[in-house]
């Protein structure tokens, strides 16, 4: 993502974890709040409990890749922050793209999609 796609500094993400509205899911919990800015930003937080350094790197890399899928059926002027569970960990590249799915749509981010047309794919 492009760094003005992602929340950089830590007061960034501890006023929207705050402030924010949050959805929970087994594998992770979405923090949104409304920003002043035309676009939406993205940041994700990977605690010492999902695992070792390795494991929680992959599991970033593996969010940051479904996000960058789904950013542009994003509403823009949003900051959102996902927090990764410790199941995350062993959850299929399936079940990870569900999770996120379905707890952006609970949001509201998502942008109605055409009929038929599958969440989070890529045009």
């Amino acid at each position: 993502m492009k760094p003005d796609q992602r929340l950089r500094s830590n007061a960034e993400f501890a006023r929207v974890r705050a402030s924010g509205r949050s959805v929970a899911h087994p594998l992770l919990v979405v923090i949104v709040l409304p920003n002043e800015r035309a676009q939406t930003r993205l940041g994700v937080t990977v605690s010492r409990r999902v695992g070792t350094a390795v494991v929680r790197n992959r599991v970033r890399r593996r969010l940051r890749e479904a996000l960058r899928a789904r950013y542009g059926g994003l509403l823009g002027g949003h900051d959102v922050v996902l927090v990764a569970r410790p199941a995350v960990a062993r959850a299929t590249w399936m079940e990870l793209n569900a999770a996120l799915d379905q707890s952006l749509a609970r949001t509201g981010l998502c942008r109605s999609s055409a009929p038929g047309a599958r969440p989070g794919a890529v045009e």
